[in-house]
């Protein structure tokens, strides 16, 4: 189970919670602009917009799970686990692969609605990798600093999304999740109004209890109504320091914590949780037994390279040290 958002303050953030049972040698990668990219279609890059993202890197090859390119394009896959259908190739349409799905958009695409446009005629097909590395059911948020939109691989296609408040989960369908988010329309962050009769003296005996009613557990519906709730009313920060903290604050309300997701045999947690300044072009992520924030700047790297860059996670952090008796 994940959550992704896009987060407009003074710069343009994009970001995620990557929650899973165990690490998969995730590491923060940059792909130059002369990496060459061999589609499955048939289309081959040679040249393209540098990237830089999450991925496990499998023969040379960038598996992301979230990244941006130089223009401020941004993509996030997240589990979308029973609804997910991937096609046999079909006439008409071009066939990408759910593993280069997101280099696909970002090698050539500058804006959402490019991305949209490109994706009008095109299928996500069923191939694996590898035999190692089976088959995921994804699906996609797709953000620039102005607009975002959801993509479903679905029976009856690739569905697309205008998505008005940039926040993504799992499943259900983001439809359903927009439909539902409909039920908590009357919370707020103000102090709460007795609206039930003004005959019974009602006392408002704690702060927040205008959000009374926002779900607290930990599903994908609950997580996307919280983090809608939690984005839309956390205060823009002053500098880049505020901005980005105040990004991971949000990714905080939606994180599981290891126990108390059970998944025969393990528990899920928030591996990692990643903020991209997409105007930048600088990666800050932190893990789950490792809450400094650590930043890694693109355009500090030779981006007209052919190899791939990347940088092992700093999984475990120190505590600072006791002050006082």
């Amino acid at each position: 189970m994940c959550t992704a958002i896009s987060y407009r303050a003074d710069f343009h953030y994009f970001g995620r919670n990557l929650d899973v049972e165990n690490f998969f040698d995730e590491c923060v990668t940059i792909t130059p602009r002369n990496f060459p990219f061999c589609f499955y279609g048939g289309k081959i890059f040679r040249s393209h917009y540098a990237m830089i993202g999450m991925a496990h890197i499998a023969e040379g090859y960038p598996l992301y799970y979230d990244a941006v390119n130089e223009k401020g394009l941004s993509v996030a896959a997240l589990s979308f686990p029973k609804e997910a259908y991937y096609r046999e190739p079909r006439k008409d349409f071009f066939p990408v692969t759910p593993w280069e799905w997101i280099p696909f958009i970002l090698s050539d695409c500058g804006t959402a609605e490019q991305a949209k446009r490109l994706l009008e005629n095109t299928d996500i097909v069923r191939v694996p990798f590898s035999k190692e590395l089976p088959l995921t059911p994804l699906h996609f948020l797709i953000s620039d600093a102005e607009k975002s939109f959801t993509a479903e691989p679905m029976k009856d296609g690739l569905r697309i999304f205008e998505n008005p408040v940039g926040v993504l989960t799992n499943a259900p369908s983001f439809d359903f999740q927009m439909q539902y988010l409909n039920l908590f329309m009357g919370l707020s962050s103000e102090p709460i109004e007795n609206r039930f009769s003004s005959k019974i003296p009602f006392c408002d005996y704690s702060r927040g209890m205008g959000a009374l009613g926002l779900p607290g557990d930990l599903s994908s519906s609950s997580r996307f109504v919280r983090t809608v709730f939690t984005k839309f009313h956390t205060l823009k920060g002053l500098d880049e320091t505020e901005n980005v903290h105040r990004f991971f604050h949000i990714l905080d309300i939606a994180a599981q914590q290891k126990g108390c997701v059970h998944l025969k045999g393990d528990f899920e947690f928030t591996a990692y949780s990643s903020c991209c300044n997409t105007e930048r072009g600088i990666y800050y992520y932190r893990t789950y037994e490792n809450s400094s924030i650590i930043g890694i700047d693109m355009h500090r790297e030779n981006l007209n390279g052919e190899k791939l860059i990347s940088y092992s996670l700093v999984k475990k952090g120190d505590l600072a040290s006791r002050i006082g008796n």
